[in-house]
């Protein structure tokens, strides 16, 4: 039986049955952002050992439903909009400051730019952000930059550029070695470096950087040097790096071996960035939102 209630009645009982959409307060954002999840099957090209997804567990949903999303993000979107949302238990708390939508974030359960449809799922969100004239909304793509050499990838990223959009790309190693260890991939690191510098010769991006303890270990001082080399290499190189995020763990991971590093341990790392590259760095003492 449908219900009769108007539409956006209807927003916080369905909201937490989404299988493609989802609400966060992000603390990079400085608000609200919704993300798109188009790896609902936990299906990823990299396994990265501080990764909160348990990929041993068979997922409930095996595919996207691309007029579910649509349907899906609509409704959210009016959800938001609308200050809903702030009756909802969940975000009832959210400081006044914090109370703006402030982006669309593709990042789930996997790499987003794997979904073979993903350059018209990104054109369709564009889309739609312009159907509630909310321009000032920005797309963000939280990417491993793995695909990013795909003509339909360049044709997404194209989208991006003429709708608000930023690229938040991966980058958790400076040596092959240590890459390997970390994201656990079949990918060359090789790749990776290519497709951000790719990248960042087209636009500013903003560079994501997750480190943690392994075995009770923290990274090197020389893998830190090295990484601080590939990120002056891309400059160099032609590439724009307008902000580089330096973060560690703050949520489960499917490796009970990886923890957290220390508040002091991160700052000690954010420093040698900065002072290595003189890039703009921002520091969080987690690996989410």
């Amino acid at each position: 039986m449908s219900s009769s209630l108007p539409l956006h009645s209807q927003h916080q009982r369905t909201y937490h049955d989404n299988k493609f959409v989802y609400p966060v307060l992000s603390r990079r954002s400085k608000g609200i952002s919704i993300g798109i999840n188009l790896n609902p099957d936990k299906i990823c090209n990299f396994d990265c050992i501080y990764c909160q997804v348990d990929r041993r567990e068979e997922s409930e949903t095996r595919f996207v439903g691309t007029e579910q999303l649509m349907q899906e993000l609509d409704h959210m979107l009016k959800f938001v909009l609308s200050g809903e949302i702030y009756q909802d238990p969940k975000f009832s708390e959210v400081p006044t400051e914090l109370r703006r939508l402030n982006d669309f974030a593709f990042s789930g359960d996997g790499e987003p730019t794997t979904y073979r449809n993903f350059d018209q799922i990104v054109k369709d969100v564009a889309g739609l952000k312009r159907k509630h004239s909310a321009s000032d909304v920005k797309m963000v793509l939280i990417s491993n930059a793995s695909m990013f050499h795909r003509a339909s990838t360049q044709a997404a990223l194209a989208v991006f550029d003429e709708n608000q959009g930023e690229i938040w790309a991966k980058l958790d190693a400076g040596t092959e070695d240590y890459f390997k260890i970390i994201d656990r991939t079949k990918i060359r690191f090789s790749q990776v470096l290519d497709n951000l510098l790719l990248a960042a010769k087209q636009r500013p991006i903003v560079i994501q950087s997750l480190f943690m303890l392994v075995n009770q270990q923290p990274p090197s001082n020389e893998e830190i040097d090295a990484y601080c080399s590939r990120l002056n290499g891309i400059v160099q190189a032609g590439g724009q790096i307008k902000l580089v995020q330096v973060y560690t763990i703050a949520r489960r991971t499917a490796e009970e071996y990886v923890t957290s590093l220390s508040t002091s341990q991160v700052d000690d790392i954010a420093r040698k960035v900065t002072e290595q590259t003189k890039l703009p760095v921002e520091v969080y003492y987690g690996n989410a939102d």
